[in-house]
């Protein structure tokens, strides 16, 4: 491809390919503070490309492609080539990787364990990793958490955070400026940021941790909290992760032993600062 880019996340080493320069500059800006090794060879490849050879300069649309494809997915505008790249970073772990068990959820560590939020879109569990990594947690990923199979410990994918709409304001209040990346207004998901993780967590993300406590956050409502059984919890990770089918017996003896250890419970909460009570009570609740 005519620009190109490599970035490690967590045990991910990507390499991007465009055919514009500007998307892989916007993405060398975001991950400005990430190793990276041009020596180690890809375990993920995206590209950004366009369809037909006058696409590139006429009403510009950008393609995702790699190792591996969505057929049916709609091209992005140029004016949108970051959230591609982002979108193809996501797509090709979600549908390639296989060394570890891959949650559709975000995760925070605080001394040696992990909290492990997940739910579906709009539930508030990105906004409130983003926040609690703002604190004393370290944040691990927003996007997905990835479980060892043998020895069942989570690790981190501190991938730039997805902010969308209500919360870019909720987080860029407390946060450097410098750390957010462009406004995507108007996308299919509505208006996007991205946050760069702090420095610390970045630093820290080959470091593994014990899964220690469950949450299915839903954002909107009054407040609840509801002890989560282990069925349940299973069902509803088996439904959350891409790789579980794929990884057959691996995947589920490591979800199996996830749900048996670890306490789980759903939550509902009106606002991000009734959100974070509610882990912090939960956590130190949570046995050792």
């Amino acid at each position: 491809m005519r620009h190109s880019a490599r970035i490690a996340v967590g045990p991910v080493q990507f390499r991007i390919g465009s055919d514009w320069r500007e998307p892989v500059a916007a993405l060398e800006r975001l991950y400005a503070g990430y190793p990276g090794d041009d020596a180690r060879p890809a375990d993920a490849t995206v590209r950004l490309f366009a369809a037909r050879p006058w696409r590139r300069w006429l009403r510009p649309s950008v393609h995702i492609g790699g190792d591996f494809i969505v057929p049916d997915a709609l091209p992005l505008p140029l004016s949108m080539g970051l959230l591609a790249a982002e979108m193809g970073m996501n797509l090709q772990v979600a549908l390639g990787w296989r060394r570890h068990m891959l949650l559709h959820a975000s995760a925070v560590a605080r001394d040696g364990r992990a909290l492990i939020m997940s739910g579906e879109s709009g539930s508030g569990k990105s906004t409130l990793a983003a926040l609690l990594g703002e604190s004393d947690w370290r944040l691990m990923g927003d996007e997905f958490t990835l479980i060892d199979p043998a020895g069942g410990d989570a690790l981190a994918f501190p991938r730039a955070v997805s902010l969308k709409n209500e919360a870019i304001a909720v987080v860029a209040a407390r946060v450097d400026a410098a750390r957010l990346g462009p406004l995507l207004a108007g996308t299919p998901k509505g208006d996007i940021r991205h946050l760069v993780p702090r420095a610390d967590a970045i630093a820290a993300m080959h470091e593994p941790v014990r899964p220690a406590l469950l949450l299915f956050p839903r954002f909107g409502g009054a407040v609840s909290v509801e002890r989560m059984g282990e069925g349940e919890a299973f069902v509803r990770l088996t439904e959350a992760s891409t790789n579980y089918v794929a990884l057959g017996e691996a995947g589920f003896g490591a979800l199996t032993r996830l749900v048996r250890g670890t306490p789980a419970f759903g939550i509902s909460y009106p606002d991000s600062a009734t959100g974070i009570a509610l882990v912090e009570q939960l956590w130190a609740e949570t046995p050792r």
